[in-house]
């Protein structure tokens, strides 16, 4: 038995040989940052025709050996991490999950755990181990600090020890889940926020409209929603289908998302300000609590009478993240453009969402929040936890018509991704994507730069309050 108390600076031949198949962009942040934390044994591979290329690239990298197929990994590691695609985890496992080594602990690095689950216990031999795991922010993100999770499934102890020796290079907070508890933990911080900003992208790209060259998008908590909606855009469409198609809960979550909008608009077009005020204030009380005036510090009132930071900067600061060229010296348009009240229909919906759902976004938060999830959570408390911004929302959702155009394609939009997750078809979800990425393709440089200066500033505060 491997060590389980090896550290990447005890003797080569005490160290675990760790075991990595699949080599795509999740696959080399795990490597690299396992090679540059000191681990010596590091074996590598990815699908047979990338064998060369791999072996070139990583020829003169420190500790990792690329070999020619998740057979020649199987056999020689005590620790092996699966990091290829929901959608094809069952079929790789099959191929080289009966050469695992006896002992081994398998791990998977897939989002949707339930198909992992599924193969591990159909395809290894019993007589290893599944600590399985999962980093939840991108690979062009810092591990450092991000939440790791961590599920002992068939493990002992030792082998739940050994593997966050293995990750401590990452240095990632471990959060411990079970299987299903990560589905539906995922599905809320990861499925379903993507499918908002999915559906806010769809919606600008069917009015042809780009966000930041219009003064109602311009600024502020705008800047975050088209930032984020750019960043998930410039991605490939298989890292959210997945999490969207294969995972029960996120299926219920998207669909309930898709209602919420639905109706919430039409109470919007009926203007029944009495029914739409209620709705909308019963979301807030059961989401942020009961009591809504900002304090003097502008912390934000809890349920259980305790108060928090809030996660969102200041729209002052945030006007700074906007894509929108800057005025020439002979403009006459404002440098920092006051939008217009909106109705904010995308946020309202997600509130009315967890209230229906009886979900509580905090939980989550602490436990295993996303980038993308917190910046999600700060930009509904920032709308929701001010009575004014609040009240304004719904008078402009109601009485000012100046949005209504884009709400109703951000109503159609959002059901629209709810039906295609809810048929399953990976294909009609990449022919939606790639259409609306492909509107948006010329700005997503601007966005991955901007949108990542935009992370890092939210949670640097974050972490300093």
């Amino acid at each position: 038995m491997v060590d389980p108390n090896a550290i990447p600076e005890s003797p080569v031949d005490e160290q675990p040989t760790i075991g990595l198949i699949g080599m795509g962009a999740m696959g080399r942040m795990y490597a690299k940052y396992l090679s540059d934390g000191g681990w010596k044994k590091i074996h590598v591979c990815d699908i047979p025709s990338k064998y060369e290329q791999l072996k070139e690239e990583y020829r003169d990298t420190p500790g990792i050996t690329v070999v020619q197929d998740g057979h020649r990994v199987s056999r020689a590691a005590d620790f092996i991490m699966y990091s290829v695609e929901a959608e094809y985890i069952d079929r790789v496992v099959a191929e080289y999950g009966p050469s695992t080594k006896v002992g081994a602990i398998v791990s998977g690095q897939t989002s949707v755990k339930a198909p992992e689950k599924e193969a591990f216990e159909k395809h290894l031999p019993e007589d290893v181990h599944i600590v399985s795991c999962h980093s939840l922010h991108g690979p062009t993100v810092s591990p450092h600090g991000q939440p790791l999770v961590l599920i002992q499934h068939r493990a002992p102890d030792w082998a739940l020890a050994l593997v966050e020796h293995i990750f401590a290079p990452l240095r990632s907070r471990y959060v411990y889940l079970s299987y299903t508890d990560h589905d539906l933990v995922t599905a809320n911080t990861q499925a379903v926020t993507h499918a908002a900003f999915l559906s806010m992208g769809t919606a600008w790209a069917s009015a042809k409209s780009y966000p930041w060259e219009s003064a109602p998008y311009v600024g502020g908590i705008e800047n975050v929603k088209v930032n984020i909606m750019l960043r998930i855009y410039s991605n490939m469409w298989h890292v959210y289908a997945g999490l969207a198609i294969l995972n029960p809960s996120a299926g219920e979550m998207i669909g309930q998302y898709a209602r919420s909008a639905t109706e919430l608009f039409k109470l919007m077009l009926g203007a029944d300000e009495g029914a739409l005020r209620e709705r909308v204030y019963r979301a807030r009380d059961q989401v942020f609590g009961g009591d809504y005036e900002e304090t003097k510090t502008g912390d934000t009132p809890m349920a259980n009478g305790k108060t928090r930071a809030p996660i969102l900067l200041s729209e002052d600061i945030l006007d700074r993240f906007s894509l929108a060229a800057p005025p020439s010296p002979t403009s006459t348009r404002p440098r920092s453009p006051k939008a217009k009240a909106n109705s904010h229909l995308s946020l309202l919906a997600m509130v009315d969402c967890w209230a229906q759902l009886r979900i509580q976004p905090y939980t989550h938060l602490e436990l295993a929040a996303t980038p993308v999830f917190r910046m999600w959570i700060g930009v509904a408390e920032y709308l929701f936890r001010s009575p004014p911004r609040l009240s304004a929302a719904l008078n402009a959702a109601l009485y000012d018509v100046t949005h209504r155009s884009d709400d109703l394609e951000f109503v159609v939009a959002a059901r629209g991704w709810a039906q295609c997750v809810r048929f399953g078809s990976f294909e009609l979800y990449r022919e939606r994507f790639e259409e609306t990425a492909g509107f948006f393709a010329g700005r997503f440089e601007d966005a991955t730069r901007v949108g990542g200066a935009m992370i890092k500033a939210i949670m640097e505060s974050s972490s300093e309050s």
